[in-house]
């Protein structure tokens, strides 16, 4: 089996791939069995040498990765992460139609890593979510109490970093993410996982700007959610994807 990880940008301080769907970053309490991580091939990206991922990408989420080659790079690039000095820009399929666009600031729990956990009290976290609506369908299928079912595809650019941030926010809205198993709605998820032969949640990491932690230089990252996404998204006819950001 070949690398899964695709280079997107590399220099002596950073290594950044697009992670494809269903990998983890790295070792984690929720699969102990799982044995192929995003963070294992990063490295032998790297000549075999120790990477540091910077920030988090869920496991079905598919989309841009960043990775520091030393520790300087990996604190400076985290504190710019957490100062809110690093803009995220992903794309997803959602239920129902949003407004054109708009902020969910909606305060989030906590979700601990390790489930023996989950019984303890979470500290509440303030989270931020812009949105806006790139395009809409309706497809004359009867999945709910209804005709027909609208679906849209927005763009996300979440301000702060919560777990599961955009799914739970996107939930909270009622036009939760096609996919979700956790968050969704399951008579969505399997029409699509029947319809395209596998089930995927339609959510990809697309861009990244942030300055460069060792010249403070403008850094734009741009990627094309991957083929079972765009798969997907060939029920919005005619839909293009945005430009990438910098264009």
């Amino acid at each position: 089996m070949g690398n899964p990880l695709s280079v997107l940008y590399r220099d002596d301080y950073l290594l950044i791939v697009h992670k494809p769907a269903g990998l983890m970053v790295h070792r984690s309490p929720i699969d102990k069995h799982e044995t192929e991580f995003a963070l294992q091939y990063a490295r032998a990206l790297n000549g075999g040498q120790h990477v540091y991922p910077v920030h988090r990408l869920d496991r079905p989420t598919s989309g841009i990765l960043v990775f520091a080659r030393d520790s300087d790079t990996a604190r400076t690039l985290g504190m710019a992460m957490m100062a809110g000095e690093v803009a995220k820009t992903y794309l997803a399929m959602v239920r129902g139609w949003p407004p054109e666009q708009g902020e969910i600031d909606y305060p989030l729990r906590e979700e601990p890593e390790d489930r023996r956990l989950k019984g303890e009290e979470q500290p509440v976290r303030d989270a931020h979510t812009y949105y806006r609506t790139l395009a809409t369908t309706e497809i004359p299928v009867e999945i709910e109490k209804y005709p027909t079912s609208r679906y849209a595809v927005v763009e996300l650019c979440p301000k702060t970093g919560r777990k599961h941030q955009l799914r739970r926010h996107m939930k909270h809205i009622n036009h939760p993410i096609i996919g979700d198993a956790n968050h969704g709605r399951g008579r969505h998820n399997r029409y699509f996982a029947e319809r395209f032969g596998k089930g995927r949640l339609m959510l990809a990491a697309t861009g990244m700007a942030f300055r460069h932690p060792a010249s403070s230089e403008p850094l734009t990252i741009s990627a094309p959610p991957e083929e079972s996404f765009l798969e997907v998204l060939s029920v919005f006819q005619g839909f293009q994807l945005p430009d990438p950001p910098g264009r």
